[in-house]
Formats: structure tokens, C-alpha cells, sequence
């Protein structure tokens, strides 16, 4: 299982551990993914992902995983994601799509 974020693209990072005598040694940074389980409206269920508390937040603020999906770029999404993102938008129709 990848260490990414279904949702945002965040993924591990690298940086130093720096010691009090200034001795630097490599190491990761690892993105806090939690097992989340999200309601989409439109689509009438639930589904889970592996996502960030960051991105958690975000779906949060932007009033739920049918709106943080419409406005979610398709590079950042995983898979099983964008094909939610598609399914919502070809059931919502051309109108959604125009705006």
C-alpha cells in the first residue's frame, strides 16, 4: 500500500535529522494518512479512501466529497477517485460540467 493521498497527491518527503553537533543524516517525512470512509450525496453511498488529515479538513470546509471532487484537479486524484469524480459529474449532467 502506497504512502499517498488518494485525494490530494501528498506523498512522503525527504529531509535531515540534525543532531546537537550538527550531523546531518537523511529521512522521510511521511504524510498522517487515516482510513476514512466519505458519503457522496449525489451518488446515494459511501466510500473509503486513504487520505491525509489535511485533505480530511479541506473535504470538510468545502461541504463534502461531491464538491471537494468537482473542484479537485485530476492529476492530484488517484484512480479509484477520478472515477468517482467522473461518475458524479455524468450524473449531474452537461449543467455542472458548463459551469
Amino acid at each position: 500500500m502506497s504512502r499517498v493521498c488518494e485525494l490530494t497527491g501528498k506523498g512522503p518527503m525527504t529531509g535531515n535529522n540534525v543532531s546537537h553537533a550538527n550531523n546531518k543524516t537523511r529521512r522521510r517525512f511521511l504524510p498522517n494518512l487515516n482510513d476514512v470512509s466519505l458519503t457522496s450525496e449525489k451518488m446515494g453511498r459511501t466510500y473509503s479512501f486513504r487520505i491525509s488529515a489535511a485533505a480530511l479538513r479541506s473535504v470538510d470546509h468545502r461541504g463534502g466529497l461531491d464538491e471537494f471532487l468537482a473542484k479537485a484537479k485530476d492529476a492530484d486524484l488517484s484512480d479509484r477517485a477520478l472515477k468517482l469524480k467522473r461518475e458524479i459529474a455524468k450524473k449531474d449532467g452537461p449543467a455542472e460540467l458548463q459551469a
